[in-house]
């Protein structure tokens, strides 16, 4: 079965049919640069044209960099703050002609579709998903059931939003090596190690395609840290498959 999928990021809005069946892209998806200002009404319009580029009718999921309780936003960190309050489903369905669309935050999406398809799948104790991109995401399951909305790229990390410091943005704003970036996202995760205890770190973001370069440069954590097999695309297959649970 196919359902679309649609990830709206700090920096890009991204989309395409998913196969359900084997949790992966149906074709190749196609990506428009997230405007400035970030308003909903702009936003839409680019998510409008992700959908439209494939032609697609049908039901949707998309995300949200931002906490969602019943397809409205409550928070919006790297987007503009009119998001606050927004009935994000209702907003993007009247746009696309009454569409069904089902939102959720774009962490928790990744890790729904990680836990299933991809790094985290048969693990059922404590596990932790952080996207590093334009800020951090985070998606936390205990017994393979996910806490929503848990927004911890907002810990503080000295006197800071630890997005500020440990994010990807972070390292490209900051011209930061890999060992000095990876130095901040080692402190990063030793913080939430110490508050949660997971077993496992999966580590997201369009960032996990160069995994190499820095998770072996993390040391002294306990928990086991991996890249997510779905890299960049997990919050598309997550955001289809809310949809289709929906």
């Amino acid at each position: 079965m196919e359902i679309f999928g649609v990830d709206i990021g700090g920096s890009g809005i991204k989309g395409a049919p998913v196969d359900l069946d084997r949790g992966d892209l149906a074709q190749e998806r196609h990506k428009v640069l997230t405007p400035h200002p970030a308003t909903p009404d702009a936003v839409v319009a680019g998510v409008c044209e992700v959908v439209e580029h494939f032609g697609w009718k049908g039901p949707i999921g998309a995300t949200f960099p931002g906490v969602i309780t019943d397809g409205t936003a409550r928070t919006a960190a790297n987007v503009d703050k009119s998001w606050i309050g927004t009935d994000i489903q209702r907003l993007v369905s009247d746009r696309l002609g009454g569409a069904p669309v089902t939102v959720l935050n774009d962490a928790d999406a990744a890790g729904v579709a990680e836990m299933h398809f991809g790094a985290g799948k048969d693990r059922k104790g404590t596990v932790l998903l952080l996207t590093l991109g334009t800020g951090i995401g985070s998606a936390l399951f205990t017994g393979g059931r996910l806490v929503p909305n848990t927004e911890l790229g907002h810990l503080e990390l000295h006197g800071h939003d630890a997005e500020k410091r440990a994010s990807s943005k972070a390292r490209e704003d900051e011209d930061l090596s890999w060992e000095h970036w990876a130095h901040r996202v080692q402190k990063y995760l030793a913080h939430v190690e110490m508050l949660f205890s997971p077993e496992l770190f999966i580590i997201g973001g369009g960032v996990s395609r160069k995994a190499h370069k820095f998770l072996p440069l993390i040391e002294g954590i306990s928990a086991e840290i991996v890249p997510a097999q779905l890299q960049n695309n997990a919050g598309i297959v997550g955001a289809a498959m809310a949809a289709s649970e929906a």
